[in-house]
């Protein structure tokens, strides 16, 4: 009879200094391509907002078939999704995200040569079809490269595209606009919308060369790098197996998956019931039209974001954390949306401001701590499913709130649409309470969070 040998603890392995050092090596070698195909893709699906009004008077696209056309991407996105994540899991990371970059950055220049509403509709629809499975897939291929402990600060990086986006995008949608208008012999929202979408053709062909699809493929880590990377990924996939689902279907009808989709419904809510109409709002807010102005002020919620984001990513190591950071922020987001709300309605265009900004920082900051719920009991296919799942229906959320928030606005309208931006406030307190409820379910993978466990890279 052989005596059982217990393999290493995940204190252990956690200490090693070749795992450190990968994971520093992996952070810098990675994680600024992802940020550059995320920049840009919340760019070629927000930018539309800097354009409405223009549309509205060259092409005649009303207000209906923009909040149509604008929520329609996210009906085709969820759609693929999981098809897409499946796919990118058989062909890996490094094509599929190349794949998935180029062709929506085809659709995304496609938007210059827009001659009326349905074309508009149609291409917003083609544009989240190419898109799907870019967030989804570099969440699932985040979680493979990096352990539990260190995950969150991961999407936190990746997270901080949206920021970057916002605060250099709005400037540069602005700009771009301005720069058509004056000096080309095109509308300037067609400039825009050529210039960006190329943008995403390049950085496509680029993740082609810079992304690696595992750590074992991984050329710039040494053989002892490699070794504590797989060590400490198999040993949480080993926890995560005996947790959570197993396979697709299995993931499908899981109720945990189900449950972080609501609550990734109600964030995608508060997040694109802002993104879409900030423009508007922020020049509502100054008595500026849209142009270089507004897009230099509507970069300052981003902006502080951007810090905030970083920051909550970096030291939410702890499940205790996740939790109550999560649902603390989930309420402050829903909180500043009805202030700006009121403010907006009140002529209160600096605490607007303010308010907007707090909003963007809460809910930039509570995506990367909602993320770490689910790849901490989904692996394998039940991972490249659930993750889909999760975010192709969470997602719709970005489909529902520019209908809701127009509706609303119809019903019981005003001249500041304060009801709209309320009704967008709500689902966030929902949030807020499923986050805090998490506290009485908990998954193995848990134990992997504990206060004394060391945190890699550090």
């Amino acid at each position: 009879m052989s005596d059982h040998v217990p393999g290493p603890t995940t204190q252990t392995l956690l200490a090693s200094p070749h795992l450190a050092s990968g994971i520093r090596k992996a952070t810098f070698r990675l994680m600024p391509m992802l940020i550059i195909l995320y920049f840009v893709a919340f760019l070629d699906r927000t930018n539309v907002g800097f354009a409405e009004q223009a549309l509205e008077m060259d092409r005649n696209i009303t207000a209906g078939a923009y909040a149509l056309g604008a929520g329609i991407f996210f009906i085709g996105y969820a759609i693929f999704e999981i098809p897409s994540n499946l796919l990118l899991d058989k062909f890996g990371a490094r094509f599929w995200l190349a794949r998935i970059a180029i062709t929506w950055g085809i659709v995304a220049t496609a938007f210059a040569f827009v001659n009326g509403e349905t074309m508009f509709i149609v291409l917003r629809f083609l544009l989240g079809v190419t898109e799907a499975g870019l967030f989804p897939g570099v969440i699932m291929f985040l979680s493979q490269w990096f352990p539990n402990k260190r995950r969150v600060q991961m999407f936190a990086l990746f997270y901080l595209a949206q920021p970057f986006s916002q605060m250099l995008g709005a400037p540069l949608s602005g700009g771009l606009i301005s720069f058509g208008d004056q000096v080309t012999p095109w509308a300037g929202w067609q400039v825009m919308f050529f210039v960006e979408g190329m943008m995403a053709v390049v950085a496509g062909v680029a993740a082609f060369f810079f992304l690696v699809d595992s750590p074992q493929k991984a050329k710039f880590l040494s053989d002892a790098e490699k070794l504590a990377l797989r060590q400490i990924m198999e040993h949480e996939d080993t926890v995560k197996g005996s947790d959570g689902p197993r396979g697709i279907g299995a993931a499908l009808l899981s109720w945990k998956v189900w449950y972080f989709t609501v609550i990734y419904f109600c964030l995608q809510i508060a997040v694109y019931g802002t993104t879409f109409y900030l423009p508007q709002q922020v020049s509502s807010l100054i008595g500026q039209s849209v142009g270089w102005q507004v897009g230099l002020v509507s970069a300052i919620p981003w902006a502080v974001g951007l810090f905030a984001c970083y920051y909550v990513g970096k030291h939410a190591t702890s499940i205790r954390r996740r939790r109550v950071w999560g649902a603390l922020f989930f309420l402050v987001t829903g909180s500043a949306i009805l202030v700006s709300a009121w403010a907006g309605a009140n002529g209160q265009s600096l605490l607007g401001i303010v308010a907007i900004t707090v909003a963007v920082s809460a809910f930039l900051s509570v995506g990367p701590i909602t993320w770490s719920f689910p790849t901490s009991f989904l692996t394998g296919a039940a991972a490249a499913t659930g993750i889909g799942l999760i975010n192709s229906l969470g997602n719709l959320g970005g489909f529902v709130a520019p209908i809701m928030r127009t509706g609303i606005n119809e019903s019981v309208p005003t001249d500041s649409g304060a009801w709209g931006v309320v009704s967008l406030g709500a689902f966030a307190f929902l949030a807020a309470v499923m986050m805090w409820a998490t506290r009485f379910f908990s998954a193995k993978a848990d134990a992997l969070l504990e206060e004394n466990a060391p945190a890699p890279g550090h």
